[in-house]
């Protein structure tokens, strides 16, 4: 299986499904990873780059896609639609991940609306939730209580952003394990990531009972049960005459 996250900074798609991928990973499928910015506007493109690479390896991502568009400056056209797709049709996904499209950041609201349309053949497409998500609901949610450490490592991997979250003496792994938590309590587990779905076919495991084999004439074998019934009476019958004698 071929897993797809598209996220618009580097870390939104550790913070946004992280765990989900390396349990996805450990399982042994593919994980590719599309990043559209190097966060440039948040610290050295280089660095942060670096940072991205980096946290793939500990998920064990196959593959980074940096898109290389201007941090804040995310475009919602054509070109980035075609970008996508283009990146889809080559790595054939069964699975996309990428951001909720009500959001208070504009890279993360045009990457989602074009994500939207890049995706419409592919069969499994979710919604994951950031800092800045507002309204998220969601309706799909994944276990991630064996991996929550692996998932502080990804974002701590991300160095020159982990005490970026504009609240006083607040780092981006307490901020995400307050929501795998929160997010726990409604999927009833310890720690949880939760997705919305806008397509997801549940894979229902073919346990169905081994066919019957049914003789070629099965006639013939009906009329022979009913013959040795017949039998069966007759005989039945005749001890109960001799017994009256």
């Amino acid at each position: 299986m071929k897993i797809l996250a598209i996220g618009s900074h580097p870390d939104d798609i550790e913070y946004g499904c992280g765990g989900t991928l390396i349990r996805f990973a450990e399982q042994g499928h593919e994980v590719y990873l599309f990043v559209a910015t190097c966060g440039n506007f948040g610290g050295s493109p280089e660095i942060r780059k670096q940072e991205q690479l980096n946290a793939a390896e500990i998920i064990g991502a196959k593959e980074v896609i940096f898109g290389d568009y201007i941090d804040t400056q995310v475009p919602m056209n054509q070109e980035l639609i075609q970008r996508l797709e283009n990146e889809i049709n080559r790595i054939k996904p069964d699975l996309i991940f990428t951001h909720y499209p009500d959001d208070t950041h504009q890279d993360h609201r045009n990457l989602s609306t074009c994500a939207k349309s890049a995706t419409r053949f592919v069969k499994d497409f979710l919604f994951f939730e950031g800092p800045t998500t507002q309204n998220f609901n969601p309706n799909i949610y994944v276990d991630v209580e064996e991996v929550i450490t692996k998932k502080q490592a990804l974002l701590s991997a991300h160095y020159s952003q982990v005490e970026k979250t504009n609240i006083k003496d607040v780092a981006i792994t307490r901020f995400m394990e307050s929501t795998a938590s929160f997010r726990g309590i409604k999927g009833r587990v310890k720690f949880a990531e939760g997705f919305v779905a806008v397509r997801y076919f549940l894979d229902i495991p073919d346990n169905k009972p081994a066919d019957i084999e049914v003789p070629e004439k099965f006639e013939e074998l009906i009329a022979k049960e009913i013959k040795e019934v017949k039998k069966d009476n007759f005989t039945k019958q005749t001890k109960v005459k001799q017994k009256t004698f």
